[in-house]
């Protein structure tokens, strides 16, 4: 008797559940701890001006003053979730982009390749030592879209 009532409790269970999922969107994509991040949500991406001028000057291979690299860290610190961090870098990456004109060209400033602007801005919280979620668990604090031909 008790096997029909905990068979009948744990079906129960399962229909108000999957009835919840579906209301909610557990399926979208825009669910998970990332979906705060999305500005459609209200979410205010970072400019990260410090990170701009970092990343411009390391992909030219000019030396970084000490007081950048402190502003662009401090910024990225300032983001209160660390799963906002890497697609508020992306956005930056996207805008300086357009300011600088890029589309599909190799070179984004006098010597200066997108590639390496890329992995330079994904690797922000690693130099800055702010952590961003890993999923890999390799340790490494680079943003996963580095990894993508078109990020």
């Amino acid at each position: 008797m008790w096997m029909k009532t905990v068979f009948w409790g744990l079906l129960l269970f399962m229909l108000v559940a999957t009835t919840m999922a579906v209301e909610y969107g557990a399926r979208s994509h825009n669910s998970g701890p990332w979906s705060w991040c999305d500005p459609a949500t209200g979410y205010k991406v970072s400019a990260l001006t410090g990170c701009r001028a970092m990343v411009k000057l390391q992909c030219v291979g000019s030396q970084v003053p000490e007081a950048v690299l402190r502003d662009c860290c401090q910024q990225l610190a300032d983001i209160n979730s660390e799963w906002c961090r890497c697609g508020d870098l992306s956005s930056m990456l996207r805008s300086v982009y357009q300011e600088l004109g890029v589309r599909e060209g190799k070179e984004v400033l006098p010597g200066c390749r997108k590639e390496v602007m890329k992995l330079t801005a994904a690797s922000v919280p690693e130099v800055c030592k702010v952590p961003i979620p890993n999923p890999s668990g390799d340790g490494a604090g680079v943003c996963y879209w580095a990894a993508y031909p078109d990020a």
